[in-house]
This record gives structure tokens, sequence and C-alpha cells, in this order.
């Protein structure tokens, strides 16, 4: 695997949870916060920490930026300062940015002044609790649309033991498995003849509200 780079603005816990396992994967991570207890706390941690205003042009362009694979604007609690500081980052020239919104309206300027990718944390966490409070099965989610996600679950008792074809999974729920994990194995678009084993981790991709009809 290729090594990245990535650069981190903003300490919270979420940037500072990005950034310490962009570092344990073998990239490279700089990160840049304007809190001195943080820049201390992280920076044997990570590649190079900076003590610095991320709303600083001077300090953004003097990082040269432009080589880096992405940026991640972490910061969470000022909103002015994301916007800013995404808006810097794309006038540096960084190929792809990635930023924390704190709400939807902050989430569609973000999008606005060019962030490639905008992530809403605590929204994303809600809609996982959510469906594995009506889903129990659900392991894991991607929101694709507000209609569509990737959901990975565990086997439902009833499907265990049965082909893809007989389960008619498919007819009855109107999803599709893409992909079946089990230890170390993975089968990408499993055959209709493909034996659905107990303890089997189901890839699969649907409506939303087709989702939350598994196990009912």
């Amino acid at each position: 695997m290729r090594t990245k780079s990535f650069a981190i603005l903003g300490l919270g816990k979420f940037g500072q949870s990005v950034a310490e396992t962009l570092h344990n994967m073998g990239h490279y991570v700089l990160v840049v916060d304007n809190c001195e207890e943080s820049i201390n706390h992280i920076s044997a941690n990570i590649t190079h920490a900076i003590l610095g205003d991320v709303t600083d042009e001077a300090l953004i362009k003097s990082l040269d930026l432009k080589n880096f694979d992405a940026a991640i604007v972490a910061i969470g609690d000022n909103i002015q300062s994301s916007i800013l500081s995404t808006l810097l980052l794309k006038e540096a020239g960084v190929k792809y940015i990635l930023a924390k919104a704190q709400n939807e309206l902050h989430a569609t300027v973000l999008k606005k002044i060019g962030a490639n990718k905008v992530i809403l944390p605590e929204k994303d966490i809600g809609i996982r609790v959510a469906y594995s409070l009506v889903t129990p099965n659900v392991l894991d989610l991607i929101e694709l649309s507000p209609e569509y996600s990737i959901v990975e679950m565990t086997v439902p008792e009833n499907w265990a033991g049965k082909s893809l074809k007989d389960s008619k999974i498919r007819n009855k729920y109107g999803i599709n498995i893409i992909a079946v994990k089990n230890g170390n194995s993975l089968i990408v678009a499993p055959s209709a003849d493909y034996v659905i084993k107990n303890d089997d981790t189901l890839v699969i991709i649907g409506s939303n509200s087709d989702i939350s009809k598994i196990g009912k």
C-alpha cells in the first residue's frame, strides 16, 4: 500500500482519532491546532504537529498542502473557522477536502465552497443507533442517499442453512446481497446457490424502508 499524506486541521476528539488512526496505518500525518496542550498530547503519536491558527492564510500557504492526498477539516465548535479553513485549503490547491459539519446548513455551505465530502458524525451515529434498535442484526451502515444504504449484518436465524435462491431474500425484502464475509474469506456477488452460514456476515444494499423490514 502506498504511503499517503494527510493534513488534519483541528484536534478535537474527532480530529485526534482520525490523525492517530491514519498514522497507525503507516501514513504521513500533519496536524494543526491552536491549542498547545492538544499539540503536545498528540505530537508523539503522529508524524508532525504544528501549533497555529488554521484560519491564518499565511500559515496554510506555508504548509504547501497541494501535494497532500487529502486534508481533513475537523473543527467542531467554530463554524466560522471551519468554513474559512476549508476555503483556504481550496485556494491552496488541496486535491481532496473532507470536512466535519455541525448541521445540514453548515454542510451545505462547506460543499458550496469546495469540500469534496462532508460528514455529520452525530447524524451518522444517530442513524446507526436507530437501525440497531429496529433491526438488531445490523452491524454497520453506509448511507448512500436519504433513501438507500449499504448494510453489514449478521445472519437472521431463519436465513441460515438456506441457499440465496431458496431463501428468496430479494423477493421477500427487495434487497440484494452483494458480498458475504466469513472469517478472512470474502465472496463478492455470491451465486444463487450459495448456502448462507450462521456465522456469515452479509453485506446488503437496498432501500432503507426495505432494510428495516429484515427480522420482522
